[in-house]
């Protein structure tokens, strides 16, 4: 994790808990303090280098013991009612720590848009009908501040928007804060998309 990622949340990071969880309260703590609506507005107005942005991520499949899945829902504030990424997250722990699997949703993933909202947008949806992103989990640690820090394996989640070869993702997490750093890289190592200053500063509402 980059330095200047971890560097912008300390404010809101000094708010988490320094007593460290285990890890099924880990990941239960995760997974609440990644519930919730989010949005960039603040970052957008002081720097117009950052779009207005809202995030949406809504529990499902509350019953399942192989972690805790979201449903995430991610769009310009102007057009929340066509979000242009959607996903599934599952939250779960591994011997090295918490992991963030990532999903794409069957279909046409408009058809399940304001399903943070509308849960019964997804009754048709199993976690069998989800398309695993392969290379695209995020890994992560519990801070000693008691934030939640992560990244993607470098070079390990494709992706082929605007020329890209791979993309990267980086994170921290805090009970008030989501900051997530998107990237898309071509062949040569070339960012081709993403911000290109810092992360997106997600401000819980």
């Amino acid at each position: 994790m980059r330095h200047t990622l971890a560097a912008i949340v300390l404010g809101f990071a000094s708010a988490a808990c320094s007593t460290t969880p285990s890890s099924r309260s880990q990941v239960d703590e995760l997974a609440a303090w990644m519930t919730g609506s989010f949005s960039s507005s603040a970052q957008s107005a002081a720097d117009k280098d950052y779009r207005d942005i809202r995030l949406h991520m809504a529990p499902i499949w509350t019953a399942r013991d192989d972690g805790r899945w979201l449903y995430v829902e991610q769009a310009v504030a102007e057009k929340q009612e066509k979000p242009y990424r959607q996903r599934v997250y599952r939250v779960h722990a591994e011997d090295h720590g918490l992991v963030s699997d990532v999903y794409e949703l069957p279909g046409n993933p408009l058809d399940y848009a304001g399903a943070w909202k509308d849960a019964t947008r997804l009754k048709d949806v199993k976690p069998e009908t989800l398309m695993p992103r392969t290379g695209c989990s995020i890994r992560l640690q519990r801070l000693p501040d008691g934030s939640y820090s992560g990244a993607t394996e470098h070079g390990a989640c494709p992706s082929e928007l605007n020329g890209a070869k791979f993309a990267t993702s980086e994170v921290v997490i805090t009970p008030h804060l989501l900051a997530s750093w998107d990237r898309g890289f071509d062949a040569s190592g070339k960012q081709v998309w993403g911000a290109e200053k810092g992360a997106y500063q997600f401000v819980k509402e």
